[in-house]
């Protein structure tokens, strides 16, 4: 009987100092904030995707390999549990399919809270795409060769995404490839008569991401290409191949929103 006490005291005790440590864990300090992940997983539908030789099909059933897929991300928002909302400003992110290390997007110095919604910008607002070269720094410099040329000289614009590759059904060039190429930009402007191609994704979290001063969430998403050519409109290689002006890839555009999910919330201790 003793010993059985005992036991159960003991059992007691450690299920107490688990209750406080928990509790303290879920504590938020006034200044605590912790780093908050995004990583971003390209996939062709179900499949993951390569740059190269793989093949994959699109929803007209025509046969494409990827070699080139970039996208800026910016203008990133954290959705609170009161509603609040947490705009992290001055922050852009090139994801580039070739360069693994760019999918994971390190927001510093996230205020603890529980986190329940992200959004964020495709492409370069319009004020940082006019502001002076100087201040257009990182994956923003323009003069940088280590950011596939996501740069229009020619119209003074980011190019939003750029997605490259290669399909039988694309005509032939006179170089004697079969190569499509699809360059998205147009940030709008000032006025109307300048297309404005940017678009905010916003997406619920399928549970929050709680940002502790010892919990730095990851949030996992999933960019699926595929949705390139079906949504809104169903882009077909074989008529459409080419796109270079901002004017002709809203159709691009309308359907490349919808490419982002998210897949799961990792809540992780440092």
């Amino acid at each position: 009987m003793k010993t059985s006490f005992l036991s159960s005291t003991l059992l007691a005790l450690a299920i107490t100092s688990l209750f406080i440590a928990c509790n303290k864990e879920a504590e938020i300090g006034p200044n605590d904030t912790n780093t908050v992940v995004l990583e971003f997983e390209n996939r062709v539908g179900t499949q993951p995707l390569v740059l190269g030789l793989t093949t994959y099909k699109n929803a007209s059933n025509e046969d494409f390999n990827v070699t080139t897929f970039n996208y800026f991300i910016s203008n990133i928002a954290l959705k609170k549990d009161d509603g609040t909302v947490l705009k992290l400003t001055n922050q852009y992110f090139l994801i580039r399919t070739a360069d693994a290390a760019t999918s994971r997007v390190e927001l510093k110095n996230v205020p603890a809270a529980n986190y329940t919604e992200v959004s964020f910008m495709i492409g370069v607002d319009s004020t940082k795409s006019v502001s002076d070269v100087g201040q257009r720094i990182g994956v923003l410099d323009i003069a940088s060769y280590t950011n596939d040329n996501m740069y229009w000289s020619w119209n003074s614009g980011y190019i939003f995404m750029k997605f490259e590759g290669t399909s039988p059904v694309v005509p032939l060039s006179t170089n004697g490839t079969r190569k499509f190429e699809m360059h998205v930009g147009g940030f709008g402007g000032m006025t109307s008569k300048v297309t404005n191609n940017l678009r905010t994704v916003t997406l619920a979290l399928p549970s929050s991401a709680t940002v502790r001063k010892k919990i730095a969430p990851e949030v996992h998403f999933f960019t699926d290409v595929a949705k390139i050519f079906s949504g809104t409109t169903t882009i077909k290689l074989a008529e459409t191949n080419s796109i270079h002006s901002p004017s002709a890839a809203a159709p691009i555009v309308n359907n490349y929103v919808k490419m982002f999910t998210v897949d799961h919330v990792h809540n992780e201790k440092d």
